[in-house]
């Protein structure tokens, strides 16, 4: 079960709620987290539901009469790549590494709208392991705040389905 939960103070990804203008996190307890973050990250974009990219295609065509990015799909990540051998930097489906540790890895997407911040996050609280995923937006405009109004509702309904995923497996 996937619940919404509150970004932690002691996460890297807490470091960038100063003066957010929408973030969220949601949580689902897992089975021995002995994988990397990033690791689990890949995993689970590796197979995003055909609905997912399905929207995000309808997003890139719709942003390009306003000139934002391309992204893509989210499960655009070379398969054959090492979760070891990426470093900051280097991108992973739609989003570049910001921050990587064994617990958590932090990912970001920028252009001039806006700029995000996704989080997975491991932790421990002494009767099982966990995943969060968490977002922090920072917008940069009036375009951004246009863009979120129909986004962050349908990101709020992406999320929960796709984090359930790791439960599945």
């Amino acid at each position: 079960m996937v619940n919404a939960t509150r970004i932690s103070a002691h996460s890297e990804i807490g470091k960038y709620l100063a003066d957010a203008d929408l973030f969220d996190a949601f949580e689902v307890r897992i089975d021995g987290g002995n994988r990397p973050a990033l690791q689990i990250y890949i995993d689970l974009m590796a197979k995003t539901p055909a609905w997912i990219n399905g929207l995000m295609a309808v997003r890139d065509r719709v942003v390009a009469m306003f000139g934002l990015k391309h992204l893509g799909h989210l499960d655009d990540i070379d398969p054959t790549k090492p979760a070891d051998a990426y470093r900051p930097g280097d991108r992973v489906g739609i989003f570049s590494i910001l921050f990587i540790s064994d617990r958590e890895v932090i990912l970001v997407e920028a252009d001039k709208h806006l700029d995000a911040k996704v989080s997975l996050r491991k932790t421990f609280d002494g009767r099982s392991d966990a995943v969060v995923l968490s977002t922090v937006i920072h917008l940069r405009n009036l375009l951004g705040r246009a863009y979120m109004v129909p986004v962050w509702p349908l990101h709020k309904l992406i999320v929960p389905p796709l984090l359930a995923r790791i439960k599945a497996r």
